[in-house]
């Protein structure tokens, strides 16, 4: 079955999935419609029923009113019925697209987030599927009781007279002509109003995440007038999405009434002329409200609908992003690596018209400390990124073991690698949670072990439940340096088979930093070792330092070669002490 490719085919796709419950909410509908028009024949019969001053049908008149009640009632009774199901169905479609679209992003590549905001990309997670699950439950009430009510409003007015049916059926349609007219022209308006919601999430969460940034550099009131400045634009794109959608209900309500007064007239002439009774028209006035009904709900909920459909078309832009490359069809996990790692000729660049590495050319041994150094913008972080396969290379190779990275899954491949970059990451949770994050079945004792190794364990038994104490995404109250070592003790839990350590200890203070790196040291111990460096005197004992600039490897050694060199190393070490 082929994907549909239009936003509204999309969502009935997803709707497919709860068809047993929108049948249902069908026949509820059409139970609680089929009431309703019984009831307004009925009304027109009770009429009847008194035709005078003294001549009333008491006894047909009371059975009317039975039924009329029993009818109402009915009618109550399917409708909530069909309420509820709309809810029902509503939730879960937006649940199953939210579930979607977070797996969603696990296949995504790095390139995707680094260039979309985070903010946006929670906003279709929240603002955006909230309005979804909303116009779903108002949609589906409003179209099924709506599609049954006028099927059976019709069956009901050509039995009782077909002149005055045929007014309604002429004028009826204008309404829902100039209802699908004004939503045409309004659809643009809500398209640019959810995407200013999505940047103004984005810009709230990243002034939220980077306040204390914000308030040390005293950029307040800067970021108040960014704010200011996004949200007068969705203001004003709120205002004509509103004004838009709001020239439909008074439209449609004009010519519903123009219809009204139509059928008045026709029904009275008729009533004159013909015969009629006054309980038919009396009826027909009741269905020529019933009638238009659905076509005013539609009109009234169409600025839910609009919105619903701008946030559809922005969370089926996330689902239909392109994933990270697949493995191949010859790959094959990464058993027992031993971390002979090379790059030979390897070129890369983030977009085409400007290359950032080009023939650079690595050869570390199994077992070795290597030390990449060099300007920001060399591509320090960049080569990491390449060797985890997080951007997928310009030219050359890069072979861990002898083998091609591009022939070695890429799961497996990540897995052999433990990382500790420079930003430090945990989550709500506790501190058992976060040191297991990469390791969730590991035992107490081996929580506690590698707790320790990163000397972490002082400080965490110090705390109110100890490992059991929760933390917030920020860290709470730990310091910068208690959340590195946090993030340290995961990476050791899970004992990888080679490391990549991005300026790791940055945020630790000088004694606690010499301790950790003879931990390190101790946990490099046969273990391949890639190391971003800053601090030049923390790599003084590496096997090998390449010292990059503009992509290329200008020098190589260790750090006393490097010295006596008297090169460019050189020159970045003396300027640290200097």
């Amino acid at each position: 079955m082929s994907k549909p490719k239009n936003t509204l085919g999309k969502l009935l796709h997803a709707l497919s999935r709860h068809r047993p419950a929108l049948l249902l909410a069908f026949l509820f509908a059409a139970a609680a419609s089929l009431a309703g028009v019984t009831a307004t024949l009925l009304v027109g019969k009770a009429i009847d029923f008194v035709a005078g001053a003294g001549d009333v049908d008491f006894a047909g008149l009371y059975r009317t009113l039975i039924l009329l009640g029993t009818l109402y009632g009915a009618f109550a009774l399917f409708t909530w019925f069909v309420s509820q199901l709309a809810n029902h169905i509503a939730c879960r479609t937006a649940r199953d697209l939210r579930q979607r679209a977070f797996a969603k992003l696990g296949r995504l590549p790095l390139a995707y987030f680094d260039a979309t905001p985070h903010g946006d990309v929670v906003s279709r997670f929240t603002n955006d599927l909230d309005n979804v699950g909303d116009a779903l439950a108002l949609t589906v009430t409003s179209l099924f009781s709506g599609i049954v009510l006028v099927v059976c409003a019709l069956f009901f007015m050509l039995s009782l007279d077909v002149r005055i049916t045929l007014v309604i059926l002429v004028v009826t349609p204008v309404s829902f002509l100039v209802a699908y007219i004004v939503a045409r022209a309004s659809q643009k308006t809500h398209r640019r109003q959810q995407s200013v919601v999505g940047e103004l999430s984005g810009f709230v969460s990243e002034i939220v995440g980077n306040q204390k940034t914000v308030q040390a550099l005293g950029c307040e009131a800067p970021g108040v007038e960014r704010f200011r400045e996004i949200n007068n634009r969705l203001y004003t794109a709120g205002k004509n999405a509103q004004f838009a959608s709001s020239l439909v209900n008074p439209t449609t309500r004009f010519v519903d009434h123009i219809s009204y007064l139509l059928v008045g007239v026709v029904g009275g002439m008729a009533a004159v002329l013909s015969g009629v009774s006054v309980g038919v028209v009396s009826s027909f006035l009741i269905y020529s409200a019933q009638f238009a009904k659905p076509f005013n709900e539609l009109s009234g909920i169409m600025n839910h609908l609009q919105t619903a459909f701008a946030s559809l078309d922005r969370v089926f832009s996330l689902l239909e992003e392109p994933e990270e490359e697949p493995d191949s069809p010859g790959t094959a996990p990464l058993a027992h690596p031993r971390g002979h790692i090379t790059f030979r000729d390897v070129a890369f660049s983030y977009t085409p018209d400007r290359p950032l590495i080009e023939g650079l050319n690595i050869d570390a041994a199994p077992g070795s400390l290597v030390a990449i150094v060099g300007p920001t913008g060399a591509g320090k972080t960049t080569i990491v990124n390449l060797l985890m396969r997080f951007y997928e290379l310009s030219g050359g190779v890069i072979s861990v073991d002898g083998r091609d990275v591009r022939l070695i899954q890429k799961d497996s491949l990540r897995r052999s690698f433990g990382m500790v970059l420079q930003e430090t990451w945990l989550f709500s949770g506790t501190i058992a949670e976060n040191i297991t994050y990469g390791k969730p079945d590991a035992t107490r004792e081996e929580m506690t072990a590698a707790a320790k190794f990163a000397h972490a364990h002082a400080f965490i038994v110090q705390m109110p439940q100890g490992y059991d104490t929760r933390i917030t995404e920020d860290g709470g109250n730990l310091s910068q340096g208690q959340k590195q070592l946090l993030t340290i003790a995961r990476v050791m839990l899970t004992d990888p088979a080679m490391l990549i350590l991005d300026e790791a200890t940055s945020s630790i203070d000088t004694l606690t930093e010499i301790r950790v790196q003879r931990a390190f040291f101790k946990m490099m111990q046969g273990r391949s070792s890639f190391v971003i460096a800053h601090r030049l005197s923390t790599i003084a004992s590496a096997d090998l330092i390449l010292v990059l600039d503009k992509g290329r490897i200008i020098e190589t050694g260790t750090h006393r070669k490097l010295l006596e060199k008297g090169g460019f190393y050189k020159k970045l070490y003396e300027s640290q002490f200097q």
